[in-house]
């Protein structure tokens, strides 16, 4: 009779055995397959935002062709507020205003493919002093053509954004040079491999 015991109770441990190895191998291969199958990131990735100085500003990155993205910043103004043309001078002219800029650093593993591009076209400032080139009032969209760093791993990078937002009747005080820091996918993220 023990010996009947012993056997009925190594036949349902052999009858779970296949269950339990294939629980223990999925424990232990879905980590595996999950990096390994993972996909690139999605597209547009938000890289940073902030509210300086009231204006909101938010820093995508977009696929924009075969191996070149977008890098672009969206600087929101209060309402009745305008923001000034990227082809300002860096210091305003005779020191009033200051250009919208999303700007690569000398640090920065980004590589620029082309110039700053906007959505909205600049015109010129419809009240006193009317020489500054402005932006009508609400959001506008910088973008930069770039190359990503290689490699397929996250990288720590950093850009410059700069603006000033004014009213007819004042101006908040100008954000200049503020060095913003991101992490950017290296290009082999985006391989088909």
């Amino acid at each position: 009779m023990g010996g009947e015991k012993k056997l009925d109770c190594l036949s349902r441990i052999y009858m779970k055995l296949p269950t339990f190895l294939s629980v223990l191998l999925s424990i232990i291969l879905f980590p595996i397959t999950s990096v390994a199958c993972a996909s690139a990131p999605n597209m547009p990735i938000q890289l940073a935002s902030f509210i300086e100085n009231d204006v909101s500003v938010s820093i995508d990155l977009e696929h924009s062709s075969a191996e070149n993205y977008l890098l672009s910043a969206t600087f929101t103004p209060p309402n009745g507020y305008h923001l000034y043309s990227k082809d300002m001078p860096v210091h305003g002219i005779n020191g009033l205003g200051r250009p919208t800029l999303l700007e690569l650093t000398m640090a920065s593993q980004l590589k620029a493919l082309g110039s700053l591009s906007e959505n909205v076209s600049a015109e010129k400032q419809y009240f006193p002093p009317n020489e500054l080139p402005v932006y009508p009032p609400g959001a506008v969209t910088l973008s930069l053509p770039v190359k990503l760093p290689p490699g397929k791993n996250w990288v720590n990078d950093e850009l410059k954004v700069t603006f000033m937002a004014c009213s007819t009747n004042q101006c908040k005080p100008p954000l200049e040079g503020k060095i913003v820091s991101i992490r950017v996918p290296g290009a082999g993220m985006f391989d088909k491999k």
